[in-house]
């Protein structure tokens, strides 16, 4: 059984209701990427789900827990939460970089997902920070320095470059449009299988002795909208690509 390490996909949200002169505050918990881990345990997949905030204190310290994972997914957060936990931010306490064990987790033979979003790859206002980071050379795709998200209201068209490929499995070359996506340069020495306006959706490329893929999209809402998310293509989809890059 593959075993597979969600990271992100969780939020919190505070808001002000101002009416007249008074206000009040409220505040909700969310956790996206509900499908996508259904999608993968479908397939016999154990996954593991690790929320943005428990980050600091549920990542691995070492590479023996990240190989007990055949495949890292990152999904909507941003590279600073790895890399700024209140030890080092409040304290200036010194402790493992948590993007460098990735990446040697990956060129040791592992496998790493990045999957788009607000905080994916460079992401909103430039936040997601991930194209200098340990691991953005080792993605498929070249990262932005700038606010790289791609909004489209009206959605978007989505080509299908190569039909074959095992890591895109039998899906055909009809897809949904989405909404957005983060814009991403492509690599020569990567594998280009699906383009979104013309930009990369789904890559992959060797890593060392591991693998890396891409999807520049959301998982799930609001770049996922009902139809892609209700696509047929949907979960063997993600089983495909999930397993490429976990090395299957």
């Amino acid at each position: 059984m593959k075993k597979a390490l969600l990271i992100g996909e969780s939020w919190t949200t505070h808001m002000i209701h101002q009416k007249g002169f008074d206000s009040f505050t409220t505040t909700e918990y969310a956790e996206g990427g509900h499908e996508y881990i259904e999608a993968l345990r479908s397939g016999g997949w154990e996954v593991t789900h690790m929320p943005s905030h428990t980050i600091e204190t549920s990542f691995p310290t070492d590479l023996e827990g990240l190989r007990a994972y055949d495949l890292v997914v990152i999904s909507d957060v941003g590279a600073n939460t790895f890399l700024l936990s209140r030890a080092v931010f409040n304290t200036s306490v010194s402790e493992p970089n948590r993007l460098q064990l990735v990446r040697e987790y990956v060129l040791g033979g592992g496998g790493l997902l990045m999957v788009g979003g607000y905080l994916s790859f460079s992401g909103i206002d430039a936040k997601g920070a991930y194209a200098h980071s340990p691991i953005g050379d080792l993605l498929p795709v070249r990262v932005l320095d700038t606010d790289d998200r791609a909004e489209h209201p009206e959605g978007t068209q989505v080509k299908v470059l190569d039909p074959g490929h095992p890591a895109i499995g039998s899906v055909g070359e009809e897809w949904p449009a989405l909404l957005g996506f983060n814009r991403t340069l492509p690599k020569d020495d990567a594998e280009l299988l699906v383009e979104v306006n013309g930009h990369p959706l789904v890559a992959v490329a060797a890593a060392g002795e591991g693998r890396t893929g891409v999807f520049t999209s959301d998982m799930s809402p609001h770049w996922a909208p009902p139809p892609f998310m209700e696509w047929t293509g949907y979960a063997p989809m993600w089983r495909a690509l999930s397993t490429w890059v976990a090395g299957g």
